[in-house]
């Protein structure tokens, strides 16, 4: 029987022989608060269990049919096929612009729904040849982890160190995601990771201590936010612990989640209810971790990938202890009932998204969106002298070297969906240029390599190569350099492949998935690093974290095989290298009339999910190439394109101009040569600060963002740009803003500001407003304690040369609470406050003072 008809059936009265018949009243579509609450109520004990585990079983007779929880959206739909991508989210923070993150969230949830209702034409559009997935209308998406420690692997898929920033935003994505029907969800959004989740190291056993007033003043905010504003079905717990309790079984779910929303679902993180027991041994059995897990409010359990049956038989033995009722799993099936209930699963025929397919996957207005995101995310960090934008027609240069390996590359990460296609920024500088008869050459400044075998009799060694040779540096969890190898013949990457990744061959497209095997390590002794540089002889040991072997030359056949586990068994080898890639980038920096320099990171490579970095300089190789090439062309611009900051203190000091962007997905390049060639005026900001070289930042498990002072609100560190930092060929001003405090009851007030922003320069350019506020005075001030400023508000303000705006903000008073240690609750306290307004947390044209009693 179909549900929607069942339903009608439950609402919708017949006539009967005591009383006559009536004209018959359309049905009325129960809410998915009364779906939910029926099915539940025809569900067996056994049945409910199974409802428990991320893979949920079909109920025929209730025309129930099977139901995933988490499909992967953070920038665009991952790991199904082809789809649109949209700029990594530290990108989409970098935007600073609500309305365009909604549009993306909405693309987003739009190509979900045309994967989940029209998989097979999506998948085959999407060029695979495996069979078509289940695809799910739950999105594992936003993260709204804060971006406090700069080194954290997963900076990328973040929005903002601040939290007010990454509520804003991470609401505008959810309302995309969600979309506006009154009752019907597009998608239903969870946010990640509930609660203090910023390392990688150790995630799943780390203790992270947070003091209450960071967790109410920094931490809270930024869950809050989007929840409150109704627009997120669930939330996923993070790995760690919090002051000594893991997430998964946290009094703060119930305690803080539910009391934003007690409707809220809450879906565990991958295998972390089995690392209760197995890694973190906070409990003796996995039957009393699960059964605590569902008392604190978990959910969901994403256990065991699809097998459910340890699942079931954990809740099941925890019943018959006594140590859940079947009204704790009542409370967990209905609220993932309804998470089901609101896509609109059990009334179809309501269902006003029902209708999309696989044609919106790549579309015309959705590539016409990543264009557009990706436009306004690149940040202008440094222009001396006006060096950007690059002369274009009558004046425009003869060559333009592009320098660098993301120069001709464009990258995804970890939650990316697979490209469509992609324009690199030589791509886009070349279409630029295309009348001008501009030529544009390349170079990636790596070495070409011949790995050849020592051999110390003098004979004939064997060798392997040519590859094109990167050093990435290294990382917290890999202490010693970790090193790509190219094949200059078929451009594949050296990697772990054949039967149990005995193999090492040249077959891998890109470094890519959840184990990366194409890293390796040169070992001059077991542990100890080679200078291969200087012709000295290493072993090559495979840099996985499911192999770390040797390599050795197989006799009779040639291959090159991962299997030994003894340095001294291993082979020897010696790098010669056949060309020397920073005197080819030097001869062609020297050579062009305008040099284009692209840094950065391969967003799989020492700094990702389950990888921290371990400082914030760019990587030995990268930071030579920098300074070979402003050796042979000073006025060469930078481009770093990052998950991360980066201290590119030389860069700063030694470059005339420099520019950022994340890995803003297939557009860039487009986006990109915009920018540099002035037909778009950069209006990215920094959702987070950039610090020197020089400063020294605290331990990453410190999570007391006030005591150790983390980020802009509190950190008296050298940076080199500031929260906020980005310029813009147009210029502004400021008018004095006014400002009017309105009480609203119970305590609560809105303080109303309003300035007017003048575009003073001669071009079109968009300005971020920021408005700032701190306390300068007042009861229980502390000024030590106290934040140097708070974001409390901005605005994308679009301006023509010469034009004038008014605009306006509504400042919540709850926006300037502080925790009080003595009252147990945030308040705010009387005093005088300044509301600063300008261009970032430093950059600040303008204020007025406001007292508050």
């Amino acid at each position: 029987m179909e549900l929607s008809k069942r339903f009608d059936q439950i609402y919708v009265s017949e006539p009967s022989p005591s009383h006559p018949p009536r004209e018959r009243v359309a049905p009325v579509t129960p809410t998915p608060e009364q779906q939910a609450q029926a099915l539940l109520a025809e569900l067996t004990v056994q049945e409910k269990v199974a409802f428990l585990h991320q893979h949920q079983p079909v109920v025929e007779r209730l025309g129930l049919e099977k139901f995933l929880t988490g499909c992967e959206g953070l920038h665009g739909v991952a790991w199904i096929g082809k789809a649109t991508v949209f700029p990594q989210a530290v990108g989409l923070g970098a935007t600073w612009d609500r309305e365009l993150v909604r549009r993306v969230g909405e693309a987003v949830s739009t190509e979900v729904r045309a994967f989940s209702q029209d998989t097979a034409n999506a998948y085959q559009d999407s060029g695979q040849n495996e069979k078509p997935p289940q695809v799910t209308l739950n999105v594992w998406a936003p993260v709204v982890n804060l971006l406090r420690d700069p080194r954290w692997g997963r900076n990328e898929e973040g929005y903002s160190e601040d939290p007010y920033a990454t509520a804003q935003i991470a609401t505008a994505f959810c309302r995309g995601l969600r979309g506006d029907h009154p009752t019907v969800w597009r998608t239903t959004p969870v946010l990640k990771h509930f609660l203090a989740y910023n390392i990688e190291t150790d995630r799943d056993i780390v203790d992270v201590r947070v003091p209450d007033r960071v967790l109410h003043e920094y931490e809270f905010p930024a869950f809050r936010g989007p929840i409150e504003a109704g627009v997120v079905a669930g939330v996923m717990p993070g790995y760690n612990l919090t002051n000594g309790v893991p997430n998964h079984v946290h009094p703060l779910i119930n305690e803080a989640l539910r009391s934003w929303d007690p409707e809220v679902a809450v879906c565990s993180d991958a295998q972390a209810p089995s690392n209760l027991v197995e890694r973190e041994k906070y409990f003796p059995d996995h039957v009393e971790s699960h059964a605590a897990a569902l008392k604190a409010g978990v959910d969901s359990y994403t256990d065991n990938s699809a097998d459910s049956a340890p699942t079931i038989e954990r809740f099941t033995a925890a019943l018959e202890r006594g140590l859940i009722t079947e009204a704790d799993l009542d409370q967990a099936v209905r609220r993932l009932l309804l998470l089901r209930a609101r896509t609109g699963e059990f009334a179809k025929d309501a269902d006003p998204y029902a209708g999309i397919r696989a044609e919106v996957i790549d579309s015309a207005p959705h590539r016409a969106l990543a264009r557009e995101a990706a436009d306004a995310s690149v940040v202008l960090l440094k222009n001396e002298d006006a060096a950007l934008p690059l002369p274009t027609g009558q004046d425009a240069p003869g060559r333009i070297a592009v320098i660098g390996h993301l120069g001709t590359r464009v990258l995804t990460d970890w939650y990316s969906g697979t490209l469509p296609y992609s324009v690199s920024i030589a791509d886009g500088l070349a279409a630029a240029y295309a009348e001008a008869g501009t030529e544009v050459v390349t170079a990636d400044g790596a070495d070409l390599v011949v790995l050849r075998v020592a051999d110390e009799q003098g004979a004939e060694a064997a060798a392997f190569g040519p590859y094109r040779h990167q050093d990435w540096g290294t990382s917290v969890q890999c202490p010693l350099p970790v090193h790509t190898l190219q094949a200059e013949d078929n451009g594949r990457y050296l990697g772990l492949t054949g039967e149990d990744d005995l193999v090492a061959d040249a077959v891998s497209a890109t470094p890519d998935g959840w184990f990366v095997k194409e890293l390796w390590e040169f070992e001059s002794a077991p542990g100890t690093a080679a200078d291969a540089a200087s012709g000295e002889t290493f072993t090559l040991r495979a840099n996985s974290p499911h192999s770390r072997k040797y390599v050795r030359v197989e006799p009779g056949t040639g291959r090159l095989l991962a299997d030994i586990e003894d340095a001294a068994a291993a082979t020897r080898f010696q790098l010669e290298v056949v060309q020397d890639g920073e005197q080819e980038a030097e001869r062609l920096a020297a050579s062009a009339d305008r040099v284009v320099l692209v840094l950065g990171n391969d967003p799989h490579i020492n700094g990702r999910e389950t990888v921290d970095r371990d400082g914030l300089a760019l990587p030995a190789r990268q930071e030579r190439l920098l300074r070979v090439v402003q050796r042979a062309h000073p006025a060469a611009v930078l481009v770093v394109v990052s998950s991360y900051p980066y201290a590119i203190d030389f860069a700063q000091e030694n470059l005339p101009a420099i520019l950022w962007s994340s890995h803003a997905g297939q557009e860039i390049g487009s986006a990109l040569a915009g920018v540099l060639t002035g037909a778009q005026s950069p209006s990215g900001r920094l959702p987070q600060t950039w610090y020197a070289g020089s400063a020294v930042l605290p331990d990453p498990t410190d999570y007391d963002v006030v005591g150790s002072r983390w980020t802009y609100r509190y950190s008296r560190r050298d940076h080199l740009y500031p929260f906020g930092h980005g310029l813009s060929y147009a210029t502004f001003e400021y008018s004095d803003p006014t400002a009017q405090v309105r009480a609203e009851g119970a305590g609560a007030f809105t303080v109303t500001l309003d300035l007017d922003v003048t575009n003073t320069g001669s071009r079109f350019g968009d300005e971020i407003v920021q408005i700032y506020a701190r306390r300068t005075g007042g009861e229980d001030f502390d000024a030590e304690r106290e934040a140097l400023r708070v974001l409390v508000g901005f605005a994308r303000v679009p301006l023509a040369a010469g034009e004038r705006r008014e605009v306006a903000f509504e400042v919540a008073g709850e926006s300037l609470a502080q925790w009080s240690e003595a009252e147990g609750r945030t308040r705010v306290p009387a005093g005088e406050y300044v509301f600063e307004a300008g261009a970032s947390s430093t950059d600040l044209r303008t204020s007025v003072r406001v007292k508050l009693s």
